[in-house]
């Protein structure tokens, strides 16, 4: 313990000014240049028509500059410099990411015609400023995401494909992204549909699509920056630390995409200031031995090893985090 604070203090000292300057600006501006940078730019992107031809690449460039900004914070300034070390899985979250972004961008250029098809009535808000109905859509997006999440932790055939996520061995930005498609599917099917009924437009769809993958980066971040109070309301990464936590019941909290809300409202929310975290402290307590390559991570729910099983000391199931051993 001695040596862990002396090595602390010795970093500390010897730094540059520049050096803290750059740590300090890391700690308490990067949530709000991603947070209102980012997603304000794609705001602007959208309004100028960049959901249209060319303008696309417009988009995926931010959503790679968002990217690349989660790395560079992740190392100016970690929370465990551990985790900023691949464990065999960088190739595998790289996998994920392209393909789920890929399914996304893909659902986004379908919205039109979904949109012909399963829009009721049309009572999008579409005279409010786009930032408004990003905002809209966002808080929308939020209740059905958030509450299918939950769900995927009481139901066993949810669970099988939400366990890819719950396998991470460390935490850092790509874990976000890193999801089984078939669950992220009905994830953002659940938080889009009610929107696609009541109108969604196109570009307001392409902003939400964008500000999902930046929130996924923030969430999962292994920088450690701080936002404050707001922590208590908004779905960043240190209160989403304990909902990858390993025990039986333990994880079952913060459930929220982007705010805590719902996590309120279900009791389920969780945080304790003090609480510090390392690898040991994630996972699958009754699956550590998960598979971590993509293609197997794939074929897992659809196996027999991918159930959840059930303790006969207990009766409860040991494969999902309200009830791992």
């Amino acid at each position: 313990m001695s040596t862990t604070t002396n090595t602390t203090t010795v970093t500390t000292t010897t730094s540059s000014p520049i050096t803290r300057a750059v740590r300090t600006t890391v700690r308490y501006g990067y949530a709000p240049a991603m947070l209102l940078g980012v997603n304000g730019a794609a705001i602007a992107l959208t309004s100028a028509g960049a959901t249209h031809g060319t303008g696309k690449v417009w988009l995926l460039a931010l959503l790679a500059a968002a990217i690349a900004a989660s790395f560079a914070a992740e190392r100016l300034l970690p929370y465990a410099p551990d985790w900023n070390r691949s464990l065999g899985d960088a190739g595998r979250d790289t996998a994920h990411t392209l393909v789920n972004e890929t399914l996304v961008l893909g659902s986004v250029a379908a919205i039109p015609a979904l949109a012909a098809v399963v829009t009721i009535v049309d009572i999008w808000p579409h005279a409010w400023p786009i930032w408004a109905q990003v905002l809209a859509a966002v808080l929308a997006a939020d209740a059905g995401i958030t509450l299918v999440h939950y769900a995927s932790h009481k139901i066993g055939v949810l669970w099988r494909f939400h366990a890819v996520h719950h396998s991470v061995k460390r935490f850092y930005g790509l874990n976000g992204l890193m999801k089984h498609p078939l669950h992220q599917t009905i994830e953002m099917t659940a938080g889009v549909t009610p929107l696609l009924l009541a109108g969604l437009p196109v570009d307001v769809a392409s902003a939400l699509a964008l500000a999902v993958a930046v929130q996924l980066l923030l969430q999962h971040s292994n920088a450690d920056y701080r936002i404050g109070p707001a922590k208590h309301v908004l779905a960043l990464n240190e209160g989403h630390r304990f909902h990858h936590l390993k025990w039986a019941g333990v994880g079952d909290v913060n459930f929220g995409l982007f705010t805590l809300i719902w996590d309120h409202l279900l009791r389920t929310y969780s945080y304790d200031g003090a609480r510090r975290f390392t690898s040991d402290d994630l996972g699958m307590a009754a699956k550590p031995h998960y598979p971590v390559r993509y293609l197997a991570q794939l074929a897992e729910p659809f196996k027999p090893t991918g159930a959840c099983t059930t303790s006969p000391a207990t009766g409860h199931s040991t494969g999902q985090p309200s009830t791992a051993g």
